[in-house]
């Protein structure tokens, strides 16, 4: 077995807001920085609102010998800082530029992984820890003989822990439980000046972007937000702390699950339009690249000073195609699982302008309601859902409206547009086009 399948969206996860838009080091929104999946030393999670540990509760149906794979995966901050040379002395700067190139101070990220393999049924006799180490680190390039950058890590210390235990009923399966903790400590920065640790001190011994990739041999995972009906009740009874729980890779074969720090669905892709990562949590690929095209050339060039990642995001954004934009606009993907790629038509007109479809209007169009034919100036009386809709929609509740449009969508549902009689502003909202929409199940026909 192997993480390929993955791989794209772990990493996905790993790099979530890992540079913000517009990429440079000096933007206020990239110096509070790391805002999901971060698990600091416990002596530093009750004075900067981070925890120390997340547990993975999930549940499988293994085979005789299966083995259970682990993988913990995170980013460790890397202080970046530069110095320029003043005589024998260093002195640190925000920035130097030496021979045309920009060094900028900042934290970068190093990428950890943390392996662990064990069967399941030694799980289920009792729990296995697996403790570990990423030591520190000091690296020093000489920028000539203007300065120099010095990249420092903090050591890291956790520990993962792993248990089983068989399900209650006939229909067997098991409950993995998976902690993972940081057992470093920071206090002693803080201790040596008299002061109260700060999130940034804590950055620098934390998992960053913490989650974990499970796998089992010859056996599956089931699903946490869908499992069968036999397993609903002790899926239910997962306790899932900091973590989110999903099937990925294969939909035919799942035996491989990722627990992320921030809520996924089940078999989660990357949209093949996406020409690479963007690292700006959240942000719609079009918009945040149309965006940073917009950044001035000083702009863009703070922006490749600031981080390798961010170099690239604008360099590949400068050297777009136009072609490979307009793929960012996006897709009608559910089509396809319908007709298939070849089968899909651009259509004769375009099916948003209702006034290009002579088939429906809004105007003359109408719906039997109550057995009568209602249509453009019929009057109603509201009977709205009180449930799943808006809240507001309590107080519409028997009054008379008068039906100003009745409209089908791409969808064939009916909506029927009515303005409220007793509204003072309904004849103001006419004018702009601005009505109230209800099912035709939520109108009572008023005789004319």
């Amino acid at each position: 077995m192997t993480w390929d399948a993955a791989t794209s969206v772990a990493d996905a996860v790993l790099y979530e807001g890992y540079l913000l838009y517009p990429y440079r080091a000096s933007a206020a929104k990239n110096r509070i920085r790391w805002q999901f999946g971060v698990l600091v030393p416990p002596d530093a999670a009750a004075v900067t609102g981070e925890e120390s540990s997340t547990r993975t509760e999930c549940l499988c149906e293994p085979v005789a010998g299966a083995v259970l794979r682990v993988r913990l995966r995170f980013l460790r901050a890397r202080a970046r800082s530069v110095f320029q040379r003043h005589g024998d002395d260093f002195v640190p700067v925000d920035s130097l530029t030496v021979d045309g190139e920009d060094y900028t101070t900042f934290q970068e990220a190093v990428e950890e992984h943390v392996d662990a393999e064990v069967a399941v049924s030694a799980l289920l006799a009792g729990v296995v820890t697996v403790p570990f180490e990423v030591p520190p680190s000091v690296e020093t390039s000489n920028l000539g003989s203007a300065g120099r950058v010095m990249r420092t890590a903090m050591g890291l210390r956790g520990e993962l822990t792993l248990a089983a235990t068989a399900l209650d009923g006939p229909f067997g399966g098991v409950r993995l439980r998976i902690d993972v903790r940081n057992v470093a400590s920071c206090r002693g920065d803080a201790d040596s000046r008299g002061e109260t640790i700060t999130r940034d001190e804590a950055l620098a011994y934390a998992f960053i972007g913490a989650h974990t990739l499970l796998a089992l041999t010859d056996s599956v995972f089931l699903s946490s937000i869908d499992p069968p009906e036999w397993a609903r009740a002790a899926a239910a009874e997962c306790v899932n702390v900091r973590a989110w729980p999903v099937l990925v890779g294969d939909p035919e074969r799942p035996d491989t699950m990722l627990s992320a720090p921030i809520i996924l669905y089940d078999h989660p892709s990357i949209a093949p339009e996406s020409p690479g990562p963007l690292h700006d949590g959240l942000e719609i690929d079009e918009i945040l690249t149309l965006r940073t095209m917009t950044l001035t050339d000083e702009e863009k060039r703070q922006a490749r000073a600031t981080d390798p990642r961010a170099r690239a995001i604008v360099d590949r954004i400068d050297a777009m195609p136009p072609e490979l934009l307009d793929r960012l606009h996006g897709t009608v993907r559910y089509l396809r699982q319908v007709t298939g790629p070849a089968d899909i038509m651009e259509p004769a007109a375009p099916w948003w302008d209702p006034a290009a479809d002579g088939s429906v209007d809004p105007d003359t169009d109408s719906v039997v309601i109550d057995g009568v034919t209602v249509a453009k100036g019929a009057r109603v009386r509201l009977a709205p859902r009180l449930s799943g809709t808006d809240a507001q929609d309590m107080f519409l509740v028997g009054m008379l409206a008068t039906v100003q449009a009745v409209l089908r969508d791409v969808d064939g549902s009916t909506h029927v547009a009515v303005t409220v009689d007793d509204d003072p502003a309904a004849e103001l909202q006419h004018v702009q086009g601005r009505y109230r929409y209800f099912a035709p199940e939520e109108l009572t026909a008023v005789p004319s």
